[in-house]
């Protein structure tokens, strides 16, 4: 297949094996071990002369490689790794490049912050916090001393783009390589290897799964520096199992559709929240009113099937409205073809200190939607219904 394909294309050919019984799709290869024919074949392979299937929590299992190729060509990524999470994803990348200081600019996952400032703190890993506003603020952490560091574009649950291609120059210019947590714009909206990053990361969980029925995690990036985050995978057994590399392999082939009506449904919903008397503020980077649209527009080729917004009111009003929904679904995680609805300081951020929330502009006011595939009068028509029952 040329590489010079379009991401559609990719996303259906690419990693494809050359089953010897001339299967359509590749199959799952449902097993732990692998067999050789002698010594000097097994040796061939575990000395690196020869590249095949091994063993399965080396990720040496053709359900896993398949995927990672296609992983790392819809990425333009040399390579790919499939952790068993998100988070396992995170937590290897951090370990294995963040040794010298992790800078994180903007607000993140919830998850990742607590990572940060818990595990790897006890590791003696120091992390700072910088607003992605903070242009001095992250210079001068950066001349501190930085090995990594590590951004969401657009975040999570504010949906502020940062500016990648500068954060990666900056980044280099001190020696430090620039991680880009990508789940929200899947590389379908975005390349962030494109743009200069070093490492693109994302929860396949979420729209690379597309579904709701799969725990992953991806991180895609230079091979060599791929090489070295795979001895850190492999000795946490942090490497996707081959039921799961198989599920997610298959949910890639219908991800750039399924992304194109995330986009034309969130853009819908966002207009009409943005009119409504009930909603104080929209958080969508595809609104022209958006602090972030001039940005997304050169960065980004879609603007994503998550938006957030705080509703007019006393905190309970978020309760209240979430409560009310009879279509949406009210649960955390995103990216599944049903549209989710969840308040961030009961979920995503449950538990952070109130600073933290503060600074990044989370209140109990706001309201986090992950829009899914349904008709989109049908979603703004719950949407109404919640918010007249507010009124």
């Amino acid at each position: 297949m040329a590489e010079d394909n379009d991401l559609s294309t990719r996303a259906i050919h690419s990693g494809q094996i050359d089953d010897p019984h001339g299967a359509a799709i590749s199959p799952l290869y449902d097993t732990t071990t692998f067999s050789f024919a002698d010594t000097e074949a097994l040796l061939d392979v575990v000395e690196g002369r020869k590249q095949a299937a091994f063993y399965t929590r080396y990720g040496m299992n053709p359900s896993i490689t398949s995927l990672e190729q296609r992983l790392a060509a819809l990425d333009g990524a040399e390579s790919a790794l499939a952790f068993g999470a998100g988070m396992a994803a995170i937590s290897s990348l951090c370990l294995a490049f963040g040794q010298g200081g992790i800078v994180c600019l903007g607000e993140i996952y919830g998850g990742t912050t607590a990572f940060l400032q818990q595990q790897a703190a006890t590791l003696g890993i120091d992390t700072r916090f910088i607003r992605s506003d903070d242009r001095a603020g992250f210079e001068a952490a950066l001349q501190q001393g930085a090995s990594l560091v590590f951004m969401e574009t657009p975040a999570n649950p504010t949906l502020k783009i940062t500016d990648v291609e500068k954060m990666a120059a900056l980044s280099h210019q001190h020696g430090a390589r620039l991680a880009v947590d990508n789940t929200f714009a899947t590389p379908v909206n975005q390349q962030p290897l494109a743009l200069g990053a070093d490492f693109s990361v994302q929860s396949a969980t979420k729209y690379l799964g597309g579904h709701s029925d799969l725990t992953a995690g991806v991180v895609t990036g230079r091979e060599r520096e791929m090489i070295e985050l795979n001895e850190w995978r492999k000795s946490l057994g942090q490497t996707i199992a081959p039921e799961v590399a198989h599920k997610l392999k298959r949910s890639l082939v219908t991800l750039p559709l399924r992304v194109e009506r995330h986009n034309q449904n969130a853009q819908a919903l966002a207009e009409f929240l943005e009119q409504h008397p009930m909603i104080d503020k929209v958080y969508y980077p595809g609104l022209e009113r958006s602090e972030s649209f001039e940005l997304a527009r050169r960065q980004m080729r879609g603007y994503g099937g998550m938006l957030s917004f705080d509703l007019k009111g006393e905190g309970s009003v978020a309760r209240q409205f979430a409560d009310k929904l009879r279509l949406m679904t009210l649960a955390p995680s995103l990216g599944g073809a049903e549209t989710l609805v969840s308040q961030p300081v009961a979920t995503s951020h449950y538990g952070l200190p109130s600073v933290l929330l503060n600074e990044a502009g989370i209140s109990d006011r706001m309201i986090r939607l992950s829009v899914g595939l349904e008709a989109k009068q049908d979603l703004i028509a719950d949407l109404e219904q919640a918010l007249s029952g507010l009124a």
